[in-house]
Order: structure tokens, then sequence, then C-alpha cells
């Protein structure tokens, strides 16, 4: 395998460093201009000429820094020139990549008649099976779901007999081993005549591995320097007794219009905490949305749509959506709980100071929590900043603040309740 990375390849002129320069299309290049793209990212000048040379390539680069298009332009460009279906299989971890993979395919596809298939989880398996045996142009999958539908149906292999292109998108994820069995049983669905992309904003041991078992001669570009969090990005702490977050998290939120902060993601340990925390805002009239894998999809994407438009401000969220989630106006990333894994932390980060914009994060540190801080110091190379917030300002919310939790709580165990005793009749 070649490795490449920004500061060993030459200088680009001015002429590789547009979309035109690159290789890509003409009508694509006008896709570009229309959706903003005026001049290619790194990773995009890294990657693009060597996919559509036909090279097995790895691709290593912050979040943010345009690693979708740097795979899906040189895939739509060659798709064009002999178009047909299954011809690409994008694998990626979680369902909400999965759809916002699909219509960032579908926004740089526009000018042709491209046919995207997402398939994951909480979704009728039937029609899943249907939509694929009439040959999408490009299949976006979580691999438990693709798994399941060949299981299943053990025809639906034939629909990838001519695949051309396998990305694993968030390959670092993908690598883990509770997905082991599922890439075992695609790979073998997919031809071994084909490119292989694998892109990741870490580079892993298992990566470098699974990269040399898959690829022939791939080309890696690597604009990464380790785990690191946006040099735009302000990174702030704040004391807190662990029996009061709750009242300082509605403090914080009830100061974010002066604060001129638009919107927000609140990070979570558990999804019952995701729950709660969303059920005490709502109480409180501080409109916010939570996203965690308990959730049905119907109502993960609902309200994935209502963050994203902004009728919601604030998303509760466990680490689902740490990664990979680009939703352009988050001004704001608050650690209500800490990660329990120091990289967690500069993945959820990750979702503000995007492409050059500023962010800023806020860490809620309780008595518990000073060893956890000390390991994220030690992995982003620097010390969090100290934020004062007044103490007797913020506790004259604590009453308001505790019986709405009360009520909240209230509220989650008739839900749970009533639940079970759905559960209870359907099995008689």
């Amino acid at each position: 395998m070649r490795f490449y990375s920004p500061e060993l390849v030459p200088q680009q002129n001015v002429e590789t460093s547009t979309f035109k320069g690159l290789g890509v299309s003409e009508w694509l290049q006008t896709v570009c201009r229309g959706l903003g793209m005026t001049k290619p990212t790194q990773v995009q000048e890294g990657c693009i000429p060597a996919i559509l040379a036909g090279k097995d390539v790895i691709g290593t680069a912050q979040t943010g820094s345009g690693k979708t298009a740097a795979f899906a332009l040189p895939i739509l460009q060659k798709l064009s020139r002999e178009p047909y279906g299954v011809f690409a299989l994008v694998l990626t971890p979680t369902r909400e990549l999965a759809f916002q993979l699909a219509d960032q395919f579908r926004a740089l596809g526009s000018g042709m008649s491209l046919k995207e298939q997402v398939v994951v989880g909480g979704l009728e398996i039937q029609q899943q099976c249907k939509a694929l045996t009439r040959r999408p142009h490009v299949v976006i999958a979580t691999p438990g779901r693709l798994k399941a539908l060949i299981d299943h149906d053990p025809d639906i292999k034939a629909a990838f007999r001519r695949t051309a292109f396998l990305v694993l998108d968030e390959a670092d994820r993908l690598l883990e081993p509770s997905f082991e069995e599922e890439l075992s049983t695609i790979l073998r669905a997919v031809p071994t005549k084909r490119q292989t992309l694998l892109f990741s904003a870490t580079m892993t041991k298992s990566l470098t591995v699974l990269a040399e078992q898959l690829m022939k001669d791939a080309y890696r570009f690597a604009a990464y320097e380790g785990l690191r969090t946006a040099e735009r990005l302000q990174q702030d702490y704040v004391f807190v007794p662990a029996k009061v977050k709750e009242v300082y998290l509605a403090h914080l939120l009830g100061s974010l219009e002066g604060l001129k902060i638009r919107s927000a993601i609140i990070f979570t340990a558990t999804r019952s905490k995701c729950q709660l925390l969303q059920e005490i805002l709502n109480e409180l009239e501080i409109g916010a949305v939570s996203l965690h894998s308990g959730k049905p999809q119907s109502a993960r994407l609902s309200a994935l749509d209502a963050f994203r438009s902004r009728l919601a401000p604030i998303l509760i969220a466990t680490d689902v959506a740490s990664r990979g989630l680009d939703i352009p106006t988050v001004d704001l990333v608050v650690n209500f709980d800490l990660p329990t894994l120091a990289r967690d932390y500069v993945h959820r980060v990750g979702r503000t100071a995007r492409a050059g914009r500023r962010g800023w994060c806020v860490s809620f540190v309780t008595q518990f929590d000073v060893e956890l801080v000390h390991r994220v110091e030690a992995l982003i190379g620097s010390q969090l900043t100290k934020y004062e917030m007044d103490e007797a300002e913020v506790l004259k919310g604590i009453t308001k603040v505790y019986t709405a939790k009360r009520t909240a709580a209230m509220r989650l165990a008739e839900q749970r309740e009533d639940a079970e005793n759905r559960r209870r009749t359907r099995a008689k």
C-alpha cells in the first residue's frame, strides 16, 4: 500500500486545485457550484483523481472535511458513463448517517436520474427487499440490516453481482467486533473485482489490517494528525455539583439568545437520561428533541428534521449522534455527561466548529469526573478553560427545575407502564 499525506504531495497548481483540474466532469462541476462548493477540500484534492483512475483508496481526514464528496463525485461520474444498478454499495454504522449520505448523493447526483436506496433497520424488511430487486444505482446501508436482508432472501445477493464500488464510511467504527459477522456476509455478496474505498476520521491498526486484506495497491491519503479538535473551537468546563446538573443546564440554555447561539447538541451517557432531559426541557418550555437508539426510526428522523430546520433549537443525544452528522448551524455542544473514552469527546465536539466556522463546547464536570477531564486534556494536548456561572443566580431556578424533573419522571413512568400493558395484551 502506498501512503501519501498533504505535506508529501507536490504543491498543487491553480488548475489542479479546482474540480476541473481534478478531472471532474463539467456537469458535476455545475452541480458543485450550485451547492456552493467552489473549491475542492484537501481530502477531495487528494482522493478524487485516484478514484477516477481506478485505484482502491483509503482516506483519513477530520470530520467536516468533505469526505463524502471525495468518494461520491467520482462514483457518480463513473456511473453516468455506464448507468446500472447496483453500481455502488456504501456501508455506514448508523441509520442517521445512512440517510444523510443518501441526501448528499441525491444532491450531488441532481444532474442525472440517480436512484438511491437506504437500507436500515426500523423499516419494513419486505419493502426493502423489493426495492433492492429494482436495482437502484447506489445502496446506502447499515451492515446489520443488509445482512438481515441477505439472510431473509439469499437471492438478494444477485443485486450486487456487478457492484463496481464498495465504500466503508466511518470505517473505523465498522471494524469494531460488533460488525464482524455482518461485514463477512456482505463481502461474500459483492464481486472481488471492484474498487474499495475506506474513509474515516481516525486511523486505527484494524483499519490498516483491513486495507491490506481488501485492497490492492491502495492509495492512502492522510490529512490527519491524530485525534484533535478544531482550531476555532472554544473548549470550556463548568464545575457542577452532580445533584443540580439539570438546574445548571436550564440556566445555560436560558441564556442562549443573549450568547447568540442558534442551536445546541447536548450529549448524555444513557438513553434514559437523554429521554428524561427532553421531558424536563419541554416541561420548562425549552424546545428540545432527542435522538437515541431506543427510538423508532421514524421518530429519530423526525427529531433530526426538526433540529435541522430549527423548529427545535436543542438536540439531546447519546453518542449515536457523535459521528459524521453534519448540521451546519450547531454553535454549541454541551457534554451533560462526559464520555468515558476521551476519543468520544473529540467526536462529540466535532459536531461544532466545522469547515472553519467558530464553535463552543461546554462540559459539565462533577466531583466524580475529574479523572475523565484529565484524560481528555491529555488527548487534545491542552487544558479546558473554566467557564464562570454565578451559582447564586443559577440556583434561583432550582425549585422550577426540580418540579419539572418530578413531572417528567412521572410521565415517563406512566409511558413505560402503558407500553408494558400493551405488550402483555398482545401476548395474550
